[in-house]
């Protein structure tokens, strides 16, 4: 679930922050950080709490009535109400398809994920020099070391499930396995993917496709908070848990055994002339 459906799904319940807290015993300021939108990467146990607690509960009419819940919101939920692009309310459902996707008009930007489309934001300057450096120096590494594994980048479409319910365009991604690797598209799961996120986008490469990615197969997925220089990362084959890093340290790359190391330090100082321009 994004933040926006948590969100939505918690008014529907008419439950308060403490009644989250109390069902999920988690602390009631973690709810309250999370439905405001302060807390950027939530850990992977209170997601899944979270989750539990939103989709099994039932709708306390006692507590707040329908009506009201379209207009009130509590005091935790800061960010304002979520209001649809024009491609979210044309494609609304879950029952869409690949087809579907790939009938699009060209440069629409949108990625397919379990039947539902989800619009995505044009990424900034700092996004895109972010990502073309990781994968020029994965790209380094490989040819370094002989190596069979490809880099790729945005916009390249990855049929994740090898169904047609699912298809979506990594910020930067390496797939070892080249049988996945078609003229059109990646069928399968990459084996490292990396995300960069950005403020409307931030709860879409936290919640739904860490999960996503997860279940998919993927054995390694990075998330990159430009804002915060923050590199968080998964390593699916070794931990649920996420490792935190900076832009002063040093990144292992798991799906080589940290052999290859990401000195964020030395990339932060090509793009720091643009962090200074705001």
């Amino acid at each position: 679930m994004t933040l926006t459906e948590m969100k939505k799904r918690k008014k529907e319940l008419g439950y308060s922050c403490k009644k989250i807290s109390e069902l999920s015993q988690i602390p009631l300021a973690t709810v309250q950080k999370i439905f405001g939108g302060k807390t950027v990467a939530p850990r992977y146990d209170t997601i899944q709490a979270l989750e539990s607690v939103l989709m099994t509960g039932t709708p306390n009419r006692s507590y707040i009535s329908e009506d009201q819940a379209d207009h009130l919101s509590f005091v935790c939920e800061s960010q304002p109400e979520y209001n649809p692009s024009p491609i979210r309310k044309l494609f609304a459902g879950n029952d869409h398809t690949i087809d579907e996707y790939i009938s699009l008009p060209e440069g629409t930007r949108v990625e397919l994920i379990d039947g539902h489309f989800y619009n995505m934001a044009a990424p900034t300057t700092i996004h895109q020099y972010i990502g073309s450096e990781l994968c020029s120096l994965f790209k380094d590494y490989i040819r370094t070391n002989n190596g069979s594994c490809v880099p790729f980048v945005a916009p390249t479409d990855v049929q994740l499930d090898c169904d047609n319910k699912t298809m979506v365009q990594p910020d930067v991604f390496v797939v070892c396995d080249r049988d996945k690797i078609t003229k059109e598209r990646i069928i399968g799961a990459p084996d490292l993917i990396v995300e960069i996120a950005s403020p409307s986008n931030t709860a879409m490469d936290v919640l739904v496709k860490m999960l996503k990615y997860k279940k998919a197969g993927v054995r390694e997925y990075w998330i990159i908070f430009p804002d915060e220089k923050i590199v968080m990362v998964y390593n699916f084959e070794k931990s649920a848990e996420p490792k935190h890093y900076t832009f002063d340290d040093d990144v292992p790359v798991g799906i080589w055994d940290g052999k290859c190391v990401i000195d964020f330090k030395y990339i932060y100082n090509q793009v720091k002339f643009i962090y200074e321009k705001n």
